[in-house]
């Protein structure tokens, strides 16, 4: 039946037409042994084919209202919905630290356009942004890692000594020392086991190794973030549509400034109460003060919380000097909390961004749930700009219904 098909007539004017619509750049040569009903469909192509339309007419549109169709849709749907929420939990890491230098470039910006204004080319002012901090950044790291591993390892190793110093000094600790074994838990903790410090010492290189990656890697895409802000920034602006974009310009850039203004203030906020705790631990002989200092920098970070958590820990490392000295190491960090909550955090950071408190608190637990430590330290921008988009969108809207 092929052989005999291949020999029937083939009419010479259909595959001229068919030829006149056939790409000389895709299956030549052109024959007659494609069959007379693929030769007709070219033919039917060269036709359908015009100086307006070179591709031909669209042809009728799909029915959506199908079943056909709509199982299609519903089924496409739930599989790029399913595929896009796998793929977030695989970069979720990435994603992060994204996230992470997004902020930190925008908490940068207002630095970056103080120096732009006057004349400067933008890149040499991301450089010299760029370069004062990873100075200040390293600076502060080779002046504080030598004390750092020193108090830190004598911390480590003087640990069930100050166990067993409180438990005779305070009957409390002794009674949680006898019912707990606090010591013996520290001494097996801290032992000498080859196997347990081999593994340990691997784990440290680990993650020695993942914080040095990750602070480069977040370092780098904050310096391309500042660089390329202005771009960015239009880009994410023209996503809105022509009639909608001036005013999201003015709330996007108010969020901009909101965030901004949080990150660079809370940052100096922490850094002046850990100079202040330094200053009190060395007049008052409690040890390790650098090594608490930086501690307090760090949790006073942490919004709502962190300047509790540190001045506990503080407190009780003060409770090996005497309870008097801890009374007033408590004393000062309740007046230093007070002093941040009324005095600093206002004029550094209230007249940026207007949180009230019982968001404030609600934020900064659901972002811990989330995202951890990241999350707690990026909550109170985030629901600032939050209520800001609300104010301004939702709430006129509803109010016009």
């Amino acid at each position: 039946m092929i052989g005999d098909r291949a020999h029937e007539p083939i009419d010479r004017h259909a595959v001229d037409a068919a030829e006149a619509g056939h790409s000389d750049a895709v299956a030549q040569p052109h024959t007659a042994d494609e069959g007379g009903q693929m030769i007709a469909a070219e033919a039917a192509a060269a036709r359908a084919s015009t100086q307006e339309n070179p591709l031909g007419k669209p042809g009728a549109r799909f029915d959506r209202r199908s079943p056909f169709m709509i199982g299609m849709a519903g089924a496409a749907g739930v599989a790029v919905t399913f595929g896009a929420i796998q793929a977030v939990i695989a970069v979720a890491q990435v994603l992060v630290l994204i996230t992470i230098a997004l902020f930190l470039a925008i908490g940068l910006e207002p630095a970056v356009s103080w120096l732009v204004r006057p004349r400067f080319p933008r890149w040499a002012a991301v450089t010299a942004v760029a370069v004062v901090a990873m100075g200040l950044f390293a600076g502060f790291l080779a002046a504080a890692i030598p004390p750092l591993v020193t108090q830190g390892g004598a911390l480590v190793h003087n640990a069930p000594d100050y166990v067993s110093h409180l438990s005779q000094r305070y009957p409390l600790i002794g009674m949680l020392n006898t019912r707990f074994h606090l010591q013996d838990r520290l001494q097996q903790g801290l032992g000498s086991d080859p196997a347990g410090l081999i593994g340990g010492v691997l784990g440290a290189g680990r993650l020695v190794f993942s914080i040095v990656s990750d602070t480069v890697i977040v370092a780098v895409l904050t310096c391309y973030f500042m660089a390329n802000f202005p771009q960015v920034r239009t880009s994410f602006y023209r996503l809105f549509p022509r009639s909608r974009r001036p005013r999201a310009i003015l709330i996007g850039d108010e969020i901009f400034v909101k965030v901004g203004g949080y990150i660079m203030g809370n940052l100096v906020i922490s850094l002046i109460t850990a100079v202040l705790t330094f200053v009190w631990l060395s007049i008052f002989g409690v040890p390790y003060p650098l090594l608490l200092a930086v501690l307090v920098a760090i949790l006073d970070l942490l919004p709502v919380v962190g300047s509790s958590i540190a001045g506990i820990i503080v407190a009780l490392v003060a409770l090996t000097v005497s309870l008097p000295i801890t009374v007033a190491t408590v004393s000062f960090f309740i007046a230093l909390r007070l002093v941040e909550d009324y005095l600093l955090v206002p004029r550094i950071i209230g007249r940026t961004v207007q949180v009230p408190a019982i968001v404030t608190v609600v934020s900064v637990l659901l972002g811990a749930a989330l995202l951890g430590i990241v999350g707690a330290l990026l909550a109170i921008p985030v629901a600032a700009a939050l209520l800001l988009i609300i104010r301004e969108t939702v709430l006129p809207s509803l109010d016009e219904r």
